[in-house]
């Protein structure tokens, strides 16, 4: 059976993504590896040390940041696919030397590297994504980064749970989730070369030939005069005569550019604020959490496994609408929500902690994170991948999201060094701050954020280029007919670079009114 192009290319975007299956599990691995009996007397006695302790769950996130200083070179250099084959290379190093550590300063080393391969992955996985997609499908496309990373967390959660309720007290109820993680990165390893290289970064390098095979490949069945090709092909050849008049592509251009400061800036922030939504302090410290509320660390585990399935239902959700939806929307939602959430369960932990007898109480409490958990799942989390993935020319946005994503790591390191410090502090009180910034996330999407669903990779420059600072009640703000582009491309209506006719507007004098800014 011949499978047709959009399928064909969602395959091939969803193999690349099995480097976010592992960043799912090692984010939800160390919640029951760090409860282990075997596991605390394995790493001595500064694992008593609350700062040592949090160092093991944060210096993964140290390790994805590192990873950020290499990838841009090596993606612009070597290619999409042969980079994220040294990610996970890496990664397989980090995952094996975790399994057989015999001390703190081991486990250490493994976390760091990786985390190095996993900072690698991760931000390549959504470009690539990018680069191959239709423009109808780039959202489901890049939104699979969540999806993965949410099987990847479902797959800990439960292992994690049975490792501790079959193995309680052995060195397999650490060692054997451990060592499961290293399993997704050898086929992604092994085969991620039979994937066609993105088209966009051949056509960057002068291998116009190459490019155009691999498009046909992706969206015309190998068929390199498909009008679709050859209309892409035109786009792309447009933009990069517009990158060679500007010269060779350079660090500086990303602050020094008006348009692309402004999309590295809302890239930075995007990915600073998903940590602001609480979402790490949750995932990470389970156990310290749910304890206070009166609960047992197995029966906290259960819940977190139960909380994967929600969180799978919620990315699945985002997956199938957010070309209809647009991005501006489920984030937006996602935030308010989230910051909602946050405001019940500081009441909740503030008025029936677990020391009082409420049993009612503590399972609102529960259920309030699980409400939390979809809204983030289906909203915030694989947009803040897919939109800064999506908003930058092809010239800088290997660059540019390596910049982007290290607001991620940083701002996910800080968490998780944090939180509990500040659980032992203050309690209840720190889930203030995420109730805040939910509803402050939520504002600045509002108001600065330009839709992008539907339209082109070649237009972003234009796109951001026209659209003004405030972009809230602006056409601007609107999510665009979806199959609009594609349309425009087989027809071979478009114009490289041209948002005149891409605006929707909701009536003539709103247009005019536009025109005559």
């Amino acid at each position: 059976m011949v499978l047709s192009p959009k399928v064909y290319t969602w395959l091939c975007g969803l193999f690349a993504s099995l480097g976010s299956i592992i960043f799912g599990y090692d984010l939800g691995v160390i919640a029951g590896v760090l409860s282990a009996s075997d596991f605390v007397a394995t790493m001595g006695p500064d694992f008593d040390n609350p700062n040592l302790e949090g160092l093991i769950t944060s210096i993964l996130l140290l390790g994805c940041f590192a990873g950020m200083f290499p990838v841009a070179w090596f993606a612009d250099t070597l290619g999409r696919r042969k980079t994220i084959q040294i990610g996970a290379l890496v990664y397989i190093l980090g995952g094996a030397l975790q399994t057989g550590a015999q001390n703190i300063s081991m486990m250490w080393a493994g976390r760091f590297f990786a985390g190095f391969g996993i900072g690698i992955m991760a931000d390549l996985a959504p470009l690539y994504q990018a680069e191959i997609a239709h423009p109808s499908i780039r959202g489901r496309l890049t939104t699979l980064q969540q999806f993965m990373l949410g099987i990847g967390a479902f797959a800990a959660s439960w292992i994690t749970f049975g490792s501790s309720a079959g193995l309680k007290h052995s060195q397999a109820e650490w060692r054997l989730p451990l060592g499961i993680q290293i399993i997704p990165a050898v086929p992604l390893f092994a085969f991620i070369l039979l994937l066609p290289e993105s088209p966009r970064w051949l056509a960057e390098k002068g291998r116009m030939d190459e490019a155009a095979k691999n498009l046909a490949k992706l969206h015309a069945h190998g068929n390199v005069d498909d009008p679709f090709v050859q209309a892409q092909l035109e786009d792309i050849k447009a933009e990069i005569l517009k990158s060679k008049e500007i010269g060779s592509a350079s660090w500086s251009e990303l602050f020094k550019v008006p348009s692309n400061f402004r999309r590295v800036s809302l890239g930075y922030i995007l990915q600073f604020s998903v940590q602001m939504t609480g979402v790490s302090a949750i995932q990470y410290y389970s156990t310290t959490i749910f304890t206070t509320m009166g609960f047992t660390a197995t029966r906290v585990l259960l819940f977190q496994s139960i909380n994967s399935v929600i969180a799978l239902i919620g990315e699945a959700c985002c997956v199938i609408w957010v070309d209809n939806t647009g991005r501006r929307l489920p984030l937006i939602l996602g935030n308010v929500v989230s910051g909602l959430s946050f405001v019940v369960g500081a009441i909740l932990m503030a008025r029936w902690p677990g020391t009082v007898n409420n049993n009612a109480a503590h399972y609102i409490f529960i259920i309030t994170t699980w409400i939390f958990n979809f809204f983030f799942s289906a909203c915030i989390g694989p947009l803040s991948w897919a939109y800064p993935a999506e908003i930058y020319s092809t010239r800088t946005r290997a660059k540019a999201t390596a910049l982007t994503s290290s607001a991620s790591w940083l701002s996910n390191f800080f968490i998780a060094q944090v939180t509990p410090i500040a659980f032992t502090h203050i309690g209840w009180k720190f889930y203030l701050v995420f109730a805040i910034c939910g509803h402050t996330n939520a504002l600045f999407v509002w108001a600065f954020f330009p839709e992008t669903s539907g339209r082109r990779l070649e237009e972003m420059d234009t796109l951001f280029e026209d659209a003004p600072m405030f972009v809230a009640n602006t056409p601007y703000a609107k999510v665009q007919d979806r199959l609009l582009a594609e349309k425009e491309l087989r027809e071979g209506t478009f114009v490289p670079g041209d948002l005149s006719e891409r605006v929707v507007y909701a009536s003539d004098e709103e247009k005019g009114s536009h025109e005559h800014m």
